[in-house]
């Protein structure tokens, strides 16, 4: 390697004033290794440029040749693959990275330690050496060491030592005190050699002059050795001196020690038998309270509550570790669970003698509200409860059981109450519900006479299933009679029903109204007085909890039944999961009548009217929407809204019912039909609907019924119309849709505004219908005939040519003509009168309408036949025996002689 190194630097750098300072024999890596050399080397002209060379020898010669060279500077990353083991790869980071295999690991880690070295010295710029060992990059180098370079010496790094300017000014001035040093090199070399001589000599001179001054030295030094260990004896005995007074100062601070711990120690046990005394001490006032304190005056219960919080302030004590094993604690400890026990026994005994002497004393006040539709007030009982409120959420928290039989014992007596005080308040109810409508209907037989056969009714009412009859199932076989049968004895034919929806007038219906809003009214207010006191009273609306549930009442239903909302008793071994549905479970026990009593009173008044059906629900609807309002999942939103599924489930039976009588109606086949039956009761519905339902919440409902029922009443007028022997279809449906179109455009339902519209179209066609059926029979010969000319027209015979028909011709043509003369034409027109009055009915006043469009349409079809007389019949001179003027005369005296 030396010999390559001189003949690399010989060959290549010297004639490029390069010095060659690090060399490494490399190949590239993963591909045919094609030796070449890389070369570390410096300018030796100012500036200094340092660079990497790869060199590789010439395939046509024994000769090397520069194939690439990189700037030091240019060099980022130093890459030597591993630090700790022997891996002979490197990679060089320029432009790109360069990855090398050298023949030997100790040929790379010199070529790498090199160009550490050119950077610390020639450019100290920031060059990162990447999995190189700490060893190779030193600092610095020791002078006067000689290291290797690139496997030889560090040499020629020395020797090429670039000057400082100290010693380049002091060269310069010595050349020039010798002129020939530049011509004579040899001569000037000697000249520096005698004088290096004569420099010698003085220095070993210098040095045997002074050897009286080194004796005199070394003497003051044994001196001060002396003095030394005279010093060194003093600081010894000095030092045995300190170790006595250290000792001693040892067993004082010790003492101190154990006296702070002691003082620390103390100053703890105060503080915890301070702690103990403050947070476990219980004042003979609040014991006393607690043992015989007054429950009944409102001081006594203040102290008791008072006591209770303290007590329970001193139990939930968060005692430290190591107090449970005091018997100071624990004597205090069973001291309060025995306080605790007598107190909550003491509380439960006063507050169960509370409940049912409450119950008493609200059960003989029943009897004096028996005959008023008003419910007693609880309020005086709930303010004498919650005083008992803090005490009860004490007792929750220390004693859940006894809490728990509280509870149950407080819904079991307030069942009883309630069901008591429900139950007649509901009595009341139906009979004043019942006697408005034997009031109002006194003359029909199957209403009870006296109150208490109307009680008897509405008892056997009571846990009914629903199955009511429908209001005007009367009606179901109903005949229209006689030939002149009036409105008037359609309505007294419906007076025969039982308790028919048209029997009640619109006072009677809102004395109900009244009556039933006034039971929700009384139900609303009750029920969220019970339960805001049940969430105070028993602390149920702070935060969530588990909780048990409560027993089964030992009572059931009358019918065994269970109320929909409770859950079944398989159920209730699960925990409820909320204080929530703990409140409406309570709830739901202490008002299980209110649903039954509801639905029973429902059935009454559906029973009665099956219209009232229509202010139940919207009352419900209300009252339930503002319950919801308030809170969707309490007792009374769910009870009320249980209890409009009914209401709304009698409204569609209405509305079925209805549908059903359309279905079932019977018309007779001597009487002429005129205004259906149904039709009447549908306007009737819809009169009541419209002022029932303005502004309400559920005005969907009636929308939809509106539709069935419309859709019921056209197709059932058609049905009738078909069926009609004695009044021709035309006039059942043109009265009978004209009376619809009235009673819709009259009341503005705007559900029903195609439904309108179609009555009118039906009614218009009908209209113009009966007129041309019937207008064909005073003339009827002539219309025989001009319908023959109009056939042979059809068939391609010219208007011209059909008076040379032989059935067409003009004397046939006379022949007809004259038998209609006007007095004729009168007559018939009289006797056309005469039965269109006879199938018209008089509700409706259409004859005059009718009248005038036959008019209309006899001169239509007078100028129709003057017009084909004028075009088949050309120059005959034939004409009608009477006018136009003369038609408007005979229809106008007509309509007057009426």
């Amino acid at each position: 390697m030396t010999a390559i190194k001189h003949a690399l630097q010989r060959d290549i750098f010297t004639p490029n004033d390069e010095r060659l300072l690090g060399i490494v024999n490399v190949c590239k890596a993963g591909k045919k290794k094609k030796n070449c050399f890389l070369c570390a080397t410096v300018t030796t002209e100012r500036p200094v440029q340092v660079k990497v060379v790869k060199v590789k020898k010439s395939d046509k010669g024994d000769f090397y040749k520069r194939q690439q060279t990189w700037e030091l500077r240019d060099l980022t990353v130093v890459d030597a693959k591993d630090a700790s083991k022997e891996n002979p790869e490197f990679d060089l980071h320029f432009e790109k990275v360069y990855k090398w295999l050298a023949s030997s690991t100790a040929e790379k880690n010199s070529f790498i330690s090199c160009i550490w070295k050119l950077n610390q010295r020639y450019l100290r710029k920031k060059l990162e050496f990447v999995n190189v060992s700490s060893q190779l990059l030193e600092e610095s180098v020791p002078s006067g060491e000689s290291q290797s370079v690139a496997g030889g010496d560090e040499d020629a790094l020395e020797e090429y030592q670039e000057l400082s300017a100290r010693e380049e000014q002091d060269i310069e001035s010595m050349m020039e005190m010798c002129e020939f040093a530049v011509s004579n090199a040899e001569a000037f070399a000697e000249k520096l050699f005698k004088e290096l001589q004569v420099l010698d000599g003085a220095n070993i001179q210098s040095i045997m002059a002074s050897e009286k001054q080194v004796n005199i030295l070394m003497q003051l030094l044994d001196e001060a050795l002396a003095e030394v260990d005279t010093i060194e004896g003093k600081l010894s005995s000095y030092e045995e001196m300190l170790q006595s007074v250290k000792d001693q100062m040892d067993q004082i601070s010790q003492s101190n020690r154990l006296i702070q711990i002691s003082n620390t120690n103390n100053g703890k046990l105060l503080d915890e038998i301070q702690f103990l005394v403050n947070y476990m001490d219980l004042s003979k006032g609040h014991i006393r309270a607690l043992q015989e304190g007054d429950l009944t005056s409102p001081r006594g219960i203040e102290a008791c509550i008072s006591a209770s919080e303290a007590l329970l302030q001193c139990m939930n004590v968060a005692l430290r570790p190591g107090h449970e094993q005091l018997a100071a604690v624990n004597q205090q400890q069973k001291l309060f669970a025995e306080l605790r026990d007598t107190f909550a026994r003491r509380l439960t005994n006063h507050l169960n003698n509370v409940f049912v002497h409450q119950g008493h004393d609200q059960s003989s006040t029943l009897s004096q509200n028996t005959t008023e539709l008003t419910l007693p007030k609880h309020s005086p009982l709930h303010r004498d409860l919650l005083r008992y409120a803090k005490l009860m959420e004490w007792l929750k928290n220390t004693h859940r059981e006894k809490y728990e039989g509280l509870s149950r014992t407080y819904v079991d007596y307030m069942n009883r109450l309630y069901e008591r005080e429900i139950k007649d308040f509901f009595e009341v109810a139906k009979i004043k519900m019942a006697g408005t409508s034997k009031e109002a209907k006194g003359k029909f037989a199957t209403l009870p006479r006296k109150e208490s056969a109307l009680k008897q009714e509405t008892e056997s009412l009571h846990g009914s299933s629903g199955k009511l009859t429908g209001s005007t199932s009367s009606l179901n076989k109903l005949t229209v009679q006689g030939s002149n049968s009036r409105r008037s004895q359609s309505s007294s034919l419906l007076d025969m029903g039982n308790m028919s929806a048209s029997d009640l007038d619109v006072a009677d219906r809102t004395k109900f109204d009244k009556i039933f809003e006034q039971v929700l009214s009384e139900l609303e207010p009750l029920c969220l007085a019970e339960q805001d006191f049940i969430s105070k009273f028993f602390k149920l609306q702070q935060h969530q909890t588990v909780f048990p549930p409560l027993a089964q009442p030992e009572t059931e239903e009358v019918d065994g039944s269970v109320p929909s909302r409770m859950p079944p008793q398989a159920d209730h071994r699960h925990s409820v999961s909320s204080e929530k549905d703990l409140v409406r479970l309570m709830m739901n026990k202490i008002f299980q009548s209110i649903e039954p009593e509801l639905n029973s009173l429902i059935a009454l008044g559906d029973k009665i009217d099956s219209f009232h059906s229509l202010y139940m629900l919207v009352k419900m609807s209300h009252h339930v929407w503002t319950a919801e309002n308030v809170d969707p999942a309490s007792f009374l939103s769910t009870t009320l809204g249980n209890v409009l599924v009914t209401v709304k489930r009698n409204f569609d039976k209405c509305i079925s019912g209805q549908i059903k009588q359309m279905e079932e109606v019977k018309i007779s086949k001597k009487s002429k039909v005129g205004i259906l039956p149904f039709v009447t009761r549908f306007e009737e519905f819809a009169e009541l609907a419209e002022t029932i339902f303005r502004n309400a919440e559920r005005r969907g409902d009636l929308d939809k019924a509106y539709v069935k029922l419309i859709r019921a009443v056209f197709m059932n007028v058609e049905k009738v119309a078909s069926e009609s022997q004695k009044t021709p279809r035309d006039v059942v449906m043109m009265e009978n849709f004209h009376h619809i179109f009235s009673t819709l455009s009259r009341l503005k339902i705007s559900c029903l505004d195609a439904e309108r519209r179609e009555a009118k179209h039906k009614y218009t066609d009908h209209l113009q219908s009966y007129v041309i059926n019937s207008l064909g029979q005073p003339l009827e010969k002539l219309n025989h005939f001009f319908e023959g000319v109009e056939a042979r027209v059809a068939q391609g015979v010219r208007e011209e040519e059909v008076s040379y028909q032989l059935a067409f011709n003009k004397q046939e043509l006379r022949k007809v003509i004259k038998e209609y003369p006007g007095k004729e034409v009168k007559k018939g027109l009289d006797n056309l009168y005469k039965k269109v009055d006879k199938h018209l009915c008089e509700e409706e006043s259409l004859l005059q309408v009718v009248w005038h469009s036959m008019q209309d349409e006899f001169i239509r079809q007078y100028k129709h036949f003057e017009g084909l007389i004028g075009r088949c019949y050309p120059g005959s001179g034939i004409t009608m025996e009477f006018t136009i003027q003369d038609m408007l005369e005979y229809f106008s005296s007509i309509a007057q002689s009426h």
